[in-house]
């Protein structure tokens, strides 16, 4: 159950109150691919569905999920032989999925094609016998499931810090990659870095940080410049939506929070703010963001005014087992219709 919100105080100011409605913000494809794999999972096999993992790093969709009945567990042992089991969209290794198969479970994997396709970085670089350095943070469940196509190969560099200290067996072969949700500047900077050390590393074929990270981060920057508070719709566990807390710091802003709902921001937070600056991480349905709005509305910041600083229209295709399974039906459907016609 969510408390109560408290209704913020409308404070005077030195100035026009106003927010800066940073865009993109929110879902990207890869969330929204994940979350309604789950939803019509449920539709298609009835409750309970499972989830390995949060199936988006969202408190709010979560229990949002566990309402229609889907049931979250830590690994695939939990779940019953023979029951649907849906796989985040931040990727599971090899090991786990070979344990869901061990256990006769219906697997449907709803990581997102950009995560996978730095599996596939992975298991090639690997297999030409690269030594990866995967830049990201240890224990994530990115970073593990990506370690996992080749862990004899990885070697996971959680900061700029730690490139100066890593250890590699042949400077001349090897290769960085990187979770997809990381700071894009932080990023950058282990990797030149490691470049000071290992002159011959080699870059992926394509940037690894995805392109919604990126463009979630380039707005902030621009808002950031201009306010005296930002804050930022996400969950504590989201890598994305804790960045943008960080690069809203890094960019400009006086003072930048993350909250997970609009009760949770400060009355405290806005004496004397006249410009605040509002976004949330890819993970975060914009019903969220709307009602943190609506909050300070209540404070008396109705100027609301969108910065935007690209347009996405990337879609992405249901998990291939829910398509399969789809096909499936209608074809079962037609010939159920061909037999009748026949009989008639």
């Amino acid at each position: 159950m969510r408390a109560a919100a408290g209704r913020l105080q409308d404070n005077p100011v030195d100035g026009t109150k106003r927010v800066l409605l940073a865009a993109p913000r929110g879902y990207c494809a890869g969330v929204d691919r994940a979350v309604v794999a789950v939803e019509k999972a449920l539709e298609r096999y009835g409750s309970p569905v499972y989830v390995r993992k949060q199936i988006v790093h969202n408190i709010h969709v979560v229990t949002e999920l566990e309402a229609k009945g889907a049931i979250f567990v830590e690994e695939v042992d939990e779940v019953p032989e023979g029951a649907h089991v849906v796989f985040s969209a931040h990727g599971v290794s090899p090991a786990v999925v070979n344990a869901a198969s061990d256990r006769g479970l219906h697997a449907i994997d709803a990581t997102c094609p950009l995560v996978t396709k730095v599996h596939r970085e992975a298991v090639r670089f690997a297999r030409d016998d690269f030594e990866i350095l995967l830049i990201g943070h240890e224990g994530h469940e990115e970073v593990e499931g990506t370690a996992g196509e080749a862990p004899q190969h990885v070697t996971i560099v959680n900061s700029p810090d730690e490139a100066d200290t890593v250890q590699v067996k042949d400077p001349s072969k090897v290769v960085w990659l990187s979770q997809t949700t990381l700071s894009v500047d932080e990023t950058m900077e282990t990797v030149n870095r490691l470049r000071t050390r290992f002159p011959e590393l080699h870059n992926p074929p394509s940037d690894d940080i995805c392109y919604a990270t990126q463009n979630r981060q380039v707005a902030i920057k621009k808002v950031a410049a201009q306010a005296d508070l930002v804050i930022v719709v996400g969950s504590s566990n989201s890598s994305n939506s804790v960045r943008l807390v960080e690069v809203a710091l890094e960019h400009g802003a006086k003072a930048a929070y993350r909250v997970d709902y609009a009760e949770e921001v400060q009355q405290e937070w806005l004496d004397g703010v006249n410009t605040i600056g509002v976004t949330s991480g890819a993970s975060v349905p914009e019903v969220l963001v709307r009602e943190v709005l609506e909050a300070l509305d209540g404070a008396g910041y109705h100027d609301v005014e969108e910065v935007r600083t690209a347009e996405e229209d990337l879609m992405f295709s249901l998990p291939k087992e829910l398509r399969q399974d789809a096909a499936g039906q209608r074809d079962a459907r037609a010939l159920g219709g061909r037999a009748s016609g026949a009989g008639a």
